[in-house]
């Protein structure tokens, strides 16, 4: 059996669709984005954009559209999936929270019907009378918007079809200021393309009458833009011209710009501009000059078509306001954009305001360890065209560094304000064995403070500023307040017994400290700190803390007080040092350290054992009490948390030898990792040199960096400029190969470069040449008119660590890079950079000729060892056994390297229609066909050929395959499905085991291309999980998302089936879409149940249920332990499990 556990590490970033309306209250503008299965809402704000809401859907959304209903005062929402699921969804404001709603939902699929080719449309009419859907050839679905059908919730709505004479229908879409229900459509006959319109009887169910048509518009029209009243009429928009059609005139314009690059969207701004997208990445707007008649109605004299500058290629676009666009791309990365009046200094109407960062489409991918921590990167072939880039992806936050201090033995840590009255600091407080350090920062060469009162032979403790412009400083001998403007003591004060204070906390107002089991409370005033109360605890105290609960208030109403002995913790009330919670932590290690802070406004207390344990519990700073503990591992080693803040938010940063960020999520917390090693103290470091930092201490000194935005992945993103295909790393050389094509243009000398791209900044260059006496040079020489353009293939050699294009290898013409590896050969003991080209030719069907090339990369220098004439496209190569193995055309072929630096064809397998993909695994190899499924062969050594072991009868038109173990085969086909196959090596019979068994299927809901073993996480080792997560397998999708599998036991996989199923009952979906029609196995032929697969997106929504729900769930939940034996799980047993899984990526 197949015990799979998949979910989405990163979830697609493609923008789809964007919209704007009042959506979630009057009056106030939200844009709601369309990312794959998931709806973003934001409230537009001066200030940018406020997330309020992320919700999935069971179904990949295909469209949707706002509209607003007579009598309402916010829009409704409606949305159609993949499989044609539709609803409509409208929101509401609970406790300042934002709550949706399915208003109706359905299914639109009929049962016969041609699909239409140019997928789903989805049009409404203006004044929300009815919607339409062209879902197939010659149809118009209608859902008539009665006032009834959304006055209540749970309404299914009720749809039919208007048949038009108009079968292959390009665009359409519902005209303005018409009586009845009107639309305007693009159709296309054997004759060319037209503009046509029709009325809509909504009581008849039927069109009426055709108000007004035009014959023979321009033969690539396939766009129709409705124009608002006044005005009204239709833009048709072709690739040469744009023209308006009133039902009466019409005005034309050919701007040249069109013929650059297609329009691809728009978006109004008002009655007569209208803003265009093209698929070059270049924003436009067309601007209708109208007149007013005699008799008050309108009349437009010209069009006008103004290029506002360079965007990122725009899959959808939406106004804001105040001249602010939001741009939504599939290719790159989407944007906010201000359109400006006059040029800026690029010559530009278009400022980019922000980015959003996008992985899609995810070509290839390549898992690498190159820093050899034990934690994977992920280096990603993203987006296309000038959007074209490489994404470094790793679990974890980023911190890069500015200045580093080389300086050992450091105890503690802190930042200061000497002498300054501006905000910045300019002091490094280093403490060390019984001495203490005071470093200048306002200069670049750092060095000590002069003429300082502060103590210097006593080992500092803590050190900070106070609200009334002192300084405070704690030593294990005293505690000192001074004034930072004169450098003068304030006041001191010093344990009554000789004893060393063991323990400090403080805020801005308020110092506690520990001698022993004595506690000491002081208030810090301008006179100076106060001793305000003390107390004689049980026990020696290990650690204390008074951080403000409250973010806006600066002073603490409790003090947490970490003990030995009993190894509990302590919340005593302020001023008067009251026990009013007592807490035993149920470990034999101690608190090293204890903080409470708040996160996304839910107060949290942390107790850092010596371990590298953290337990924290939710806090509630009124009763006070303690929620229930939760447990995680951050390192081996004794954890330090200080505080510290991030733009807007607080964060918490775990110094440890793992070091991470604890941040909280939509209420929930992660975990992050840093790409730091054995942190031993940080602090927050605001200096003029060293702005919104952090400076931490190691080993070896004090680094001072700036920390990436706050995220669970961590994305850097490396520009290209140009579409990158195909990704190989080499360790040894430590360089990576990649791939890409840019467009050039050709004139009468021939091809031209048309921007800067990777392939044209390199450091070096190299150009292949066709040998002679082969049929390549024939094949490869093509020619193009002036004007046109063409793909030019390179090879790129980057360095791993700087990402420099180090070497630039141009291919022939018209040979496209095909496939791309890394592979020792024979008994030569450097590796090779292989790559697998097809000469893709304009009268071919399929490539017919190719080429396999073999490169060796040494001393920033690239060169060609030997290349392959192949009959055909090398779609996938790969190293095996020290050979190559290729995946031409049909044919799987087996090639031998020579010690004269040859290739010799060693066998083939010729049982395929395209093999498009190859794994392989000792001596066997698996082949995903690209209509007949997986395939399973193995090398017989001896022989020097391939047996056929195992094949997949089902067909499959395969994507990306990939090897589990060796009976079982990971396959994704094109319509978004995973499967596993088994194969049956104990079967009775040479039938049964000439046939692989499916065993496990899971729709996913998006198009993968790229399958890879390896994991984001890092794996500690000692660590009590369920998985292991560096077994896993990563996958990339079209979307942009990022997801894992990894297997589980029998027992596990059990007890989360359980979970599902009850989750699935529990759980109230959006849009009323069942999970299991969600997750079955769907093609346009066949639909199958779902089964071998946990969907960890669903299980992962566990955590954020109320209590109540989840004591619900977990009650009489079994786990199963074999021979027959149950053991029953509690409720915190079930949430450590799924926490555990949440860690696996």
């Amino acid at each position: 059996m197949a015990h799979n556990y998949i979910v989405t590490a990163s979830k697609p970033s493609a923008v789809t669709s964007c919209l704007t309306g009042s959506f979630t209250q009057a009056n106030q503008l939200d844009l709601i984005l369309i990312k794959g299965n998931i709806l973003e809402i934001f409230r537009v704000a001066p200030e940018g954009l406020k997330p309020l809401k992320e919700v999935s859907i069971n179904g990949k959304i295909e469209a949707g559209k706002l509209f607003r209903r007579k009598g309402n005062t916010c829009d409704s929402l409606f949305l159609i999936t993949q499989k044609l699921d539709v609803m409509i969804i409208e929101a509401k404001i609970v406790d300042g929270n934002v709550d949706l709603v399915t208003k109706a939902h359905g299914n639109a699929a009929d049962r016969i019907g041609k699909p239409s080719e140019g997928g789903v449309i989805v049009l409404i009419d203006p004044e929300a009378r009815c919607i339409g859907l062209r879902l197939y050839d010659g149809l118009l679905k209608i859902i008539p918007l009665e006032k009834d059908l959304l006055d209540s919730e749970k309404i299914l709505i009720t749809a039919y079809n208007i048949r038009l004479d108009e079968l292959q229908v390009i665009d359409i879409n519902f005209l303005y200021g018409y009586t009845n229900p009107t639309i305007a459509l693009i159709h296309q006959n054997m004759h060319g393309r037209h503009v046509k319109t029709h009325e809509i009887s909504l009581s008849e169910k039927e069109v009426a009458k055709s108000p007004w048509k035009q014959d023979n518009v321009e033969t690539e029209a396939c766009m129709i833009i409705p124009v608002p009243e006044p005005i009204s009429g239709a833009i048709i928009v072709g690739q040469e011209s744009i023209t308006y059609h009133s039902g009466i005139t019409y005005v034309a314009v050919a701007p040249s710009i069109l013929k650059q690059a297609p329009v691809c969207c728009f978006a109004p701004v008002d009655e007569t501009r209208f803003l265009l997208g093209t698929l070059a990445g270049k924003l436009l707007m067309l601007l209708l000059d109208k007149e007013e008649r005699m008799d008050g109605t309108f009349n437009v004299r010209d069009l006008k078509v103004e290029e506002l500058g360079e965007i990122s290629i725009p899959s959808a676009l939406t106004y804001l306001d105040n001249g602010v666009v939001f741009v939504g791309s599939h290719l790159g990365d989407s944007q906010i954009v201000r359109l400006t009046t006059e040029p800026n200094d690029q010559g530009t109407f278009v400022t980019i305001l922000e980015s959003f960062t996008s992985l899609a489409p995810i070509l290839d991918m390549v898992v690498v360890d190159s820093e050899k921590q034990g934690q994977s990167r992920l280096v990603t072939c993203s987006g296309a065209q000038k959007e074209g880039s490489l994404r470094i992806i790793r679990n974890g936050i980023g911190i890069n560094e500015i200045a580093a201090i080389d300086m050992s033995g450091i105890r503690g840590l802190w930042s200061l304000k000497l002498g300054q009255v501006d905000q910045f600091q300019n002091c490094l407080v280093l403490s060390f064995v019984g001495s203490t350090q005071f470093l200048d920062i306002s200069n670049e060469e750092a060095e000590d403070f002069d003429s300082i009162d502060l103590a210097t032979d006593e080992e500092t403790i803590y050190c900070s500023n106070t609200s009334s412009s002192a300084v405070l400083q704690v030593t294990t001998v005293g505690l000192r307040t001074f004034d930072q403007l004169t450098r003068k003591i304030i006041s001191e004060w010093l344990p009554p017994s000789s004893d060393p204070i063991t323990a400090v906390a403080g805020n801005m107002e308020q110092v506690v400290a520990a001698v022993g089991r004595y506690l000491f409370y002081f208030e810090v005033k301008p006179e100076g700190a106060l001793l305000m109360g003390q107390k004689e605890l049980e026990h020696d105290i290990a650690c204390l803390d008074v951080t403000p609960i409250r973010d806006m208030k600066e002073k603490s109403d409790w003090v947490a007080v970490g003990l030995w002995t009993d190894i509990s913790v302590r919340l005593l009330s302020l001023p008067n040092l009251v026990e009013a919670c007592r807490e035993p932590l149920g470990l034999d290690i101690i608190p090293r350290s204890v903080l409470m802070t708040t996160l996304e406004e839910t107060p949290h207390l942390f107790v850092a054992m010596g371990d590298g344990t953290l337990l924290y519990y939710v806090f509630d700073p009124l009763l006070p009490g303690l929620g229930e503990r939760k447990k995680v591992n951050i390192g081996t080693k004794p954890l330090i948390l200080k505080c510290f803040q991030s733009k807007s938010s607080r964060n918490v940063f775990g110094c440890s030898n793992h070091p991470s960020i604890i941040y909280s999520s939509n209420r929930k917390l992660v975990f992050a990792n840093v790409n730091f090693k054995d942190v031993l103290h940080i602090c927050s470091l605001h200096a003029e040199l060293y702005p919104h930092s952090l400076a931490l201490c190691t080993e070896a000194g004090i680094t001072i960096g700036t920390i990436d935005e706050i995220q669970k992945l961590h994305v850097r993103t490396v520009p290209m400029g140009e579409s990158v295909r195909r990704i190989a790393y080499q360790d040894v050389t430590q360089s990576f190969a990649v791939l890409s094509y840019r467009v050039d243009t050709v004139d009468s000398s021939g091809a031209v470069i048309s921007r800067p791209s990777a392939s044209t900044r390199a450091q070096n260059f190299s150009t292949s040449h066709a040998t002679k006496g082969t049929s390549i040079p024939s094949t490869a020489t093509v020619t193009q008119e002036p004007g046109s353009e063409i793909e030019t293939h390179s090879l790129l050699i980057l360095d791993q660590h700087t990402f420099e294009v180090i070497h630039s290898h141009q291919l022939l013409n018209s040979e496209y890079g095909t496939s791309l590896t890394s592979a020792y050969l024979g008994e030569d003991p450097h590796p090779y950079y292989i790559v697998g080209t097809a000469f893709v030719l304009p009268e071919d069907t399929e490539p017919k000729s190719g080429r396999l090339l073999l490169f060796q990369y040494n001393d920033g220098k690239l060169t060609e060892v030997a290349e392959k004439e192949l009959k055909g496209a090398c779609y996938s190569v790969h190293g095996f056994n020290k050979k190559i193995l290729a995946a031409i055309n049909s044919i799987v072929r087996l090639y031998e390297w020579t010690p004269e630096k040859e290739l010799r064809l060693e066998c083939s397998h010729f049982n395929n229609i395209l093999a498009l993909n190859l794994k392989h695994k000792g001596d066997f190899v698996v082949v995903a066909d690209l209509m007949r499924s997986i395939t399973v062969l193995q090398h017989k050594i001896m022989e020097g050929s391939f047996d056929e072991i195992a094949r997949d009868y089902n067909p499959n038109w395969m994507s990306a395959v990939e090897i589990i173990d060796d009976d079982t085969f990971l396959g994704a086909e094109n319509t978004g499905n995973f499967f596993v196959c088994q194969k049956e090596s104990s079967a009775t019979t040479e039938e049964d085991r000439k046939q692989l068994q499916t065993i496990a299927k899971f729709h996913l809901g998006s198009f993968v291309n790229v399958i890879r073993h390896g994991s984001l996480a890092i794996h500690y080792g000692a660590q009590d999980t369920t998985v292991l997560p560096h077994k896993g397998i990563l996958y990339g999708t079209i979307d942009g998302a990022i997801g894992i599998i990894v297997q589980l036991g029998s027992d596990i996989f059990g007890l989360l089936k359980d979970l599902q199923q009850r989750m699935v009952k529990t759980v109230k979906p959006l849009g009323k879409i069942d999970h299991g029609s969600w997750r079955n196995f769907y093609t346009e032929r066949r639909t199958e149940p779902a089964e071998g697969f946990i969907d960890g997106d669903l299980i992962e929504q566990f955590l954020d249920l109320p209590k109540s729900k989840i004591i619900e769930l977990t009650k009489e939940l079994f786990i199963d332990e074999g021979q027959g034996r149950k053991r029953s799980l509690s409720t915190e047993d079930v949430i450590k499990l799924v926490e555990d899984l949440t860690r696996i990526h």
